[in-house]
């Protein structure tokens, strides 16, 4: 199974839901959309709006692939689990964010090579088949930089 998460953003991503929509139609491979405020319901893959964190869990756990927007809490939970990485990041352009800081937030974790960073959804059938082969690299931490002021952020959280 594939599990997409688009996290508890107020913004819709229906782009990246019909994408993968379309994909599930396509491909003999099962995906699972948590879909969060998008307005676009999927007809061919399960989904749900939001997750309780103890399903949210059990969907990196079980899943083989995770493919998210760019919010550094999940995309550091799915490359803890030994899970292969997509990220779509949300875009300002198409008013999935107020600016385009996910996109960032996306390159640097694939300029370390933990992630594969798609930002066309057309393309997105070819980065799952490269995450299938891909070396992706674990995330290290520097620690004393910007990186531990996030962590500790999002620890808050937890």
């Amino acid at each position: 199974m594939i599990f997409v998460t688009l996290g508890t953003q107020k913004f819709q991503m229906n782009r990246l839901i019909k994408a993968v929509d379309k994909l599930a139609a396509e491909m003999e491979e099962e995906f699972f959309i948590q879909t969060g405020h998008s307005s676009y319901k999927p007809e061919n893959c399960g989904s749900q709006q939001f997750l309780t964190k103890e399903e949210y869990r059990g969907k990196i756990e079980s899943c083989r692939m995770l493919i998210t927007h760019a919010g550094v809490g999940t995309i550091i939970e799915g490359i803890t689990a030994g899970k292969p990485v997509i990220v779509v990041p949300r875009l300002k352009l198409m008013k999935e964010h107020v600016d385009d800081h996910q996109l960032q937030i996306a390159e640097a974790f694939g300029n370390k090579g933990c992630v594969l960073c798609c930002n066309d959804t057309d393309k997105l059938k070819k980065y799952i088949q490269k995450a299938d082969k891909y070396d992706f690299q674990p995330y290290v931490v520097k620690g004393g930089n910007i990186e531990d002021i996030v962590l500790d952020f999002i620890d808050i959280f937890d």
